[in-house]
């Protein structure tokens, strides 16, 4: 399906937006997880968005799942990065069947069944993120493996079935191995799962991204889906989670930017000058600051959705590759932080008050600088791509 024709509403009808709109600030404000999003989404057929046709899923591209984010973001930012979560481990199970990898297929299979992968990757202090882990992964002789560690920023605690998570097996000294592989929820009622109930953040509060205690939290053995070494490496699993993650994280943020946008475009229509009688929308300074809004929005939505082919067609960008990812994400989430700061200024101060769509949108566009690539990050891997790495 060309992107011309592709139509977003058909997956996601302007009514089912507006419903999950609705709903937003009442989560955010009661710091509570968006059930009633998730059900609704479910019905729609979202969680088996990137599941091929053959296997009952839409069988859409990863560009036009980022653009049905795009749009789900400007409603609920909070509910579209809580199933972006999904929606990456679903992308990777895509990225990996066309690369003829079929060690995936039952994520594909279960989220037509409406089961919810949920993502256990973040570890505190962990900057080598999918090169290395604090996790400890101890196999055992039917090949299962039991998982002990500490996951962070886990989205969608209270609701995934199956916790996609990575650890680190030393058990052969000489040859370490990272393991990634999938925990199921019933390892919960066994005490071996504990997801603390600590979300209380600035913003994005309906993610309700949990501590996850892992207490040798068993995968079975068909649940392990990869086993290789550890540090930077060019195998399929990590390139898919990081191309899925880094362009859909971009695309939740270039669809708050849009919003933010479109309300200070409107706002700047409704509110009218006591000094000449009309409306800022004809003020030379606010049609300067929406226009510097525009010009940087409108450069994202293209850049995402090139990448996004490009995964797709798995193009040669060579040692480029992660350097481009990371940094379309580090682009979207800038834009959109500008953007969303211009639109505050346009508003005025009403969007100072907690009950204003622009202060959440303010508070939610904050969690961008802390998922990876971060701006250090984004920047150490530029400048690896473009100058090599640090000279010993």
């Amino acid at each position: 399906m060309s992107s011309e024709s592709f139509d977003p509403s058909v997956y996601l009808p302007d009514e089912l937006l507006e419903r999950i709109r609705q709903r937003a600030a009442i989560h955010d404000r009661e710091n509570t997880f968006p059930q009633d999003d998730l059900l609704e989404l479910k019905a729609a057929g979202y969680l088996s968005l990137l599941v091929p046709a053959a296997l009952g899923g839409a069988g859409l591209s990863l560009a036009e799942v980022s653009r049905l984010q795009q749009r789900l973001a400007g409603a609920a930012p909070a509910t579209a990065l809580a199933i972006n979560m999904h929606l990456v481990w679903t992308g990777v199970a895509k990225v990996l069947a066309d690369r003829d990898i079929s060690t995936l297929q039952f994520v594909q299979e279960r989220a037509v069944a409406g089961e919810v992968f949920g993502f256990g990757i973040s570890e505190a202090g962990n900057d080598l993120v999918l090169f290395g882990s604090n996790t400890e992964a101890t196999p055992d002789t039917d090949g299962s493996y039991a998982f002990s560690g500490t996951k962070i920023f886990t989205s969608l605690a209270p609701v995934w079935t199956h916790l996609g998570v990575h650890g680190l097996d030393t058990s052969e000294p000489d040859d370490p191995r990272m393991v990634y592989a999938f925990i199921p929820r019933s390892e919960e009622a066994a005490g071996r799962v504990v997801v603390r109930d600590d979300w209380n953040t600035l913003g994005m509060r309906g993610t309700q991204s949990r501590t996850t205690e892992l207490h040798g939290a068993v995968a079975p053995a068909d649940r392990v889906v990869r086993r290789i070494a550890p540090g930077p490496n060019p195998d399929a699993i990590v390139f898919g989670i990081f191309s899925v993650f880094e362009l859909f994280l971009a695309s939740v943020y270039t669809g708050i930017a849009r919003r933010a946008l479109d309300v200070a475009v409107t706002t700047a229509g409704e509110r009218q000058s006591k000094k000449t009688g009309k409306s800022y929308s004809q003020d030379p300074d606010i049609r300067w600051r929406i226009a510097n809004m525009a010009l940087a929005y409108d450069a994202l939505p293209p850049q995402i959705e090139a990448l996004c082919n490009d995964v797709e067609a798995a193009a040669d960008h060579g040692p480029k590759w992660f350097s481009m990812l990371s940094g379309v994400k580090h682009r979207a989430v800038t834009a959109a932080k500008g953007i969303v700061d211009d639109a505050v200024l346009v508003a005025g101060g009403s969007s100072y008050f907690a009950a204003a769509e622009l202060s959440r949108l303010y508070r939610d566009v904050l969690a961008g600088l802390f998922h990876p690539s971060d701006p250090e990050s984004a920047h150490s891997t530029a400048a690896a791509a473009w100058l090599g790495p640090v000279q010993e």
